[in-house]
């Protein structure tokens, strides 16, 4: 599935970024269920008492803003909270979630789901949410999903927006037309996964000029729709060269390209009723525009995203 498979993504520097990710390497080679006291991954270690809040993040640049979005939101509870950014992939991350070792970690539903169970079927984000809390460690619970999705699209460039008359409210199947004078790009494995050409011909039926083989969503690609050395490309929803080139993502109302719903995973006795109500506001605040909004303020604009976070709690009334 093009939505879950790793992906590169840019990485912002933030304070104590290269000594966490070393700790967390650490932590990972020592064994996470260490008791040892140096570890710096389990001296802040979640607890039912309330004590103090760990939260997480992978290493990519959206992940590190949100958590300071949902530890900002903590701390306007009165809930004590450290910050553990960048610690690596979800392959690290899932493992120090059920130790304790850190509290809570802004997820992404249906990748978390494949990683759970690659052959799950995602038909729904009810139905995906339903399917993690059976696949999950009975030590985590999944928290409430946000409307906002970073996910795979077909976003075009601006002068063939302009030339096929697509906008943000188009679909997929509204490039039917014109996908035989359009050149399309992606990872190589998006030319023969269904989440990829073979589901945009069977679900949409798009038949495009031909496909340039790039990369998942990262800077080739970027580059490659901004020069319009292709037309369209493998987007993800909430990166900010959308906004900076004025791409158009066109609709996917086939959820062809699955779900991605930013989610809160949380350490069951970690995490109190008050923090859990925190998050859940958040969730109920926090779409996809918004989410690329605050994502370019931290890549393009180089803010912190520490700032950026706080701004906007503040603006959505949750601090």
């Amino acid at each position: 599935m093009t939505s879950n498979a790793p992906r590169s993504r840019s990485i912002r520097k933030h304070p104590g970024v290269a000594a966490v990710a070393l700790a967390a390497t650490a932590a990972l080679l020592a064994g996470c269920g260490s008791d040892d006291a140096s570890d710096p991954l389990k001296e802040d270690k979640g607890s039912g008492s309330g004590d103090t809040v760990v939260v997480g993040s992978n290493n990519f640049a959206e992940s590190i803003l949100l958590a300071d979005i949902y530890g900002e939101a903590l701390k306007a509870k009165g809930i004590k909270v450290t910050y553990k950014p960048n610690i690596g992939s979800r392959e690290t991350t899932y493992g120090l979630l059920k130790n304790g070792s850190i509290t809570v970690l802004p997820e992404y539903n249906g990748s978390l789901l494949s990683y759970l169970d690659p052959k799950a079927e995602q038909k729904t984000a009810e139905a995906v949410n339903a399917a993690v809390k059976t696949k999950l460690d009975s030590t985590l619970t999944l928290l409430e999903s946000s409307p906002a999705e970073d996910k795979d699209s077909v976003s075009v460039n601006a002068a063939t927006a302009k030339k096929y008359n697509l906008t943000a409210e188009s679909t997929l199947a509204d490039l039917k037309d014109a996908a035989p004078e359009l050149v399309i790009g992606g990872s190589p494995e998006f030319q023969t996964r269904q989440q990829g050409l073979l589901g945009l011909k069977s679900v949409y039926g798009l038949e495009f000029k031909s496909f340039k083989a790039l990369d998942a969503g990262g800077p080739l690609t970027q580059a490659a729709l901004t020069k319009n050395t292709v037309q369209a490309a493998d987007i993800f929803t909430t990166d900010p060269t959308i906004t900076k080139e004025k791409f158009v993502v066109l609709k996917d109302p086939e959820n062809l390209f699955g779900f991605a719903n930013v989610t809160p995973l949380a350490y069951k006795s970690g995490l109190s009723q008050e923090g859990v109500d925190a998050l859940n506001a958040v969730s109920a605040k926090l779409d996809t525009e918004t989410l690329l909004d605050l994502d370019s303020q931290v890549q393009l604009d180089n803010k912190d995203p520490l700032d950026v976070a706080q701004a906007w709690l503040k603006s959505a009334g949750l601090s």
